[in-house]
């Protein structure tokens, strides 16, 4: 499969979403904007390495998607954190987010940054849409994301290893290591 044509699989996704976002006036229509767009992200997450007939990589996606709904499943029970709409108190962290990170590192991690660069750009209109439809606090969002590419970055294996990008965090600093082979 072309990178044209995953990138396009992206770029749809975000196709779908945006009209709903640019007339957002309302929580509503930014909650289902970014329910269209984690949707497209969970799809090209499974979809691509079909596809491609990557039996591994699809596995590892499903992993990597399930690894992060069980882990804010469970932050979700042991820090239960009211909504800023009131409606319940399963805010933290973003599950939305959390799912989105996931399937965005996994194609990243496993096809590289051609398609993970929209996909990324995707999860974080998603994290965007959480906050803008009142469902969760900007900490919320962050921590979903921190989950979701935890679990994507963890349990997806490079397809190609001649370039692999590694994010890493320190107690004052964090960054992005880039190691490419020759």
């Amino acid at each position: 499969m072309s990178n044209i044509f995953r990138t396009n699989i992206l770029g749809a996704a975000v196709a779908l979403s945006l009209p709903a976002a640019a007339a957002a006036r309302d929580a509503a229509a930014w909650d289902s904007a970014g329910g269209i767009a984690r949707d497209a992200l969970v799809v090209a997450a499974l979809g691509v390495p079909a596809i491609k007939g990557d039996w591994r990589g699809d596995a590892e996606a499903g992993a990597s998607l399930g690894s992060a709904a069980l882990a804010t499943y469970g932050l979700k029970r042991a820090f239960p954190e009211l909504r800023p709409d009131g409606s319940d108190r399963k805010s933290f962290p973003s599950g939305h987010s959390s799912i989105s990170f996931a399937a965005a590192a996994t194609l990243q991690n496993r096809y590289g940054w051609r398609i993970g660069l929209p996909a990324q750009l995707v999860a974080g209109f998603v994290g965007i849409s959480r906050i803008e439809a009142r469902k969760h606090h900007w900490y919320d969002v962050v921590a979903g994301a921190a989950v979701g590419e935890a679990s994507g970055f963890l349990l997806t294996t490079r397809r190609n290893s001649s370039v692999r990008v590694l994010p890493w965090a320190g107690s004052g600093d964090a960054g992005v290591t880039a190691l490419v082979r020759f």
